[in-house]
Order: structure tokens, then C-alpha cells, then sequence
């Protein structure tokens, strides 16, 4: 340990001493935070935290949106299958739409469940969890839709999120009985993007990321009359 100064026997430090001492406690200060600087970096902290959220938010939308397109994608590519098989007609109206897919096409329940579905996912052919529904003007009718009867395949919808009522994305549909859609349905909004667009399987069988309104039949479009009736 440093020996301390030694004072004067007037009781004053020696003058060198007591610079040196100074100097030694400024620099021990300045490594200490104020509270000033404390409040700024927890800030700092704060709002790196919230960006980090808003990001990694987005991100998991992004890839919902992804998933969801391709679960519609693969029903589409079953559904094409299905009317090679059945000349052209679609499934009938006595049938549930989901198990004329299910196994022959589709081997997986999974793929019927929209990644913006909350529900555990199952594989039983009676309650596995269904998101999709099948547009319920195409099985109307005693006998099956013909995709040659279809007006404008590129703007009928076939396919769609099949939501409950409600101003939240949730849905009750499962493999018991068919699942259908109409754009009478009582969903309030989509299912992504603050609930302002949702995806769709078109006629044509391609598949389309559009805004809520045109899918729920815009009057500004003028193809509307054919989104949902053949």
C-alpha cells in the first residue's frame, strides 16, 4: 500500500502530493456510470428490445403467409389430380370434398390446417383440424361442377381460409364433415397483414395473396360477380 502524504506541521499536505492524489480519483470516477447515462442506455436497451419483437414479429407472419400459400398450392395440385381422374368434375355434392383428397392425393391431414390455425394438429380422419373450405357454390346442385363450366377460372375462388365469426383468426372446421366458404361468411377481416389480405386457390388452380375486400367481393371490381359464382 502507498504511504499516505505526509503533512506539513502546519497541517497542509505537500502540494505535489495532493495533485497526484486528485488525479487518482478522477480517474476512479470516470469509471463509473452517472444516473444520467444509466437512464439513456436502459432506453437504448428498451427500444433495441421492441425492434427486435417487431422484427422477429413480422418474420413469423412472413413465414405463415409462405406456409399457407403452400398448403393451398399442394390441395390445388391434388384437386387437378382429382379431376384428371374424374373427367373434369369436381367433387360431389353429397360427398366431403376433403376426404375425395384424403389419402388418394393428400396422404396428410396437416396440409388442410392453415399455419394461422392455433388448434393442435391431428391425424384422425373425424377430428383432425380443417382451415380450408370449398367454394359452397360449386357443390350446389344434384350433380357435380364441371371446370369447363367455369366462367373465368382465374377469378373463381375454389379454395379459401374457412373462418369462424368472430374479430379474431380462428376456425372450427375439422375432417367429420365438409368445410365450405362464401363470401356471406362471417369472418371480419383476413387472415394476415392486420387481417387486410388472405390467400386463395383459384379455378385455374393458382394461387393468389389478395386484399380482404376484393376477396370478399368489392363492388369496384368488375370481375366480382365471377369470384364466387361459376
Amino acid at each position: 500500500m502507498r504511504p499516505l502524504p505526509v503533512p506539513r506541521a502546519d497541517g497542509e499536505m505537500e502540494m505535489n502530493e495532493m495533485t497526484k492524489l486528485e488525479g487518482r480519483m478522477t480517474k476512479e470516477d470516470r469509471k463509473a456510470f452517472t444516473l444520467f447515462e444509466l437512464l439513456v442506455l436502459i432506453a437504448i436497451i428498451g427500444t433495441l428490445a421492441a425492434l427486435a419483437v417487431a422484427a422477429l414479429s413480422s418474420i413469423q407472419e412472413k413465414a405463415h403467409i409462405t406456409q399457407d400459400m403452400n398448403n393451398l398450392r399442394q390441395i390445388a395440385l391434388a384437386t387437378q389430380t382429382y379431376l384428371n381422374d374424374n373427367d373434369g368434375a369436381y367433387f360431389l355434392p353429397t360427398s366431403n370434398w376433403m376426404k375425395s383428397l384424403h389419402p388418394k392425393y393428400l396422404s396428410n391431414w396437416k396440409i388442410f390446417q392453415s399455419p394461422f390455425d392455433k388448434r393442435a394438429a391431428s391425424e384422425n380422419d373425424t377430428s383432425a383440424p380443417v382451415s380450408y373450405g370449398f367454394n359452397a357454390n360449386a357443390i350446389s346442385g344434384s350433380s357435380s361442377l364441371m371446370s369447363d363450366n367455369i366462367t373465368n377460372p382465374s377469378v373463381f375462388i375454389v379454395f379459401g381460409p374457412a373462418q369462424s365469426t368472430g374479430a379474431t383468426v380462428s376456425f372450427t372446421g375439422t375432417a367429420a364433415a365438409p368445410v365450405t366458404i362464401n363470401k356471406a361468411g362471417g369472418a371480419l377481416g383476413g387472415t394476415h397483414s392486420n387481417r387486410k389480405r388472405i390467400n386463395a386457390c383459384m379455378a385455374d388452380l393458382h394461387v393468389e395473396n389478395m386484399l380482404w375486400t376484393t376477396y370478399k367481393d368489392s363492388s369496384s371490381d368488375t370481375t366480382a360477380t365471377q369470384r364466387w359464382t361459376p
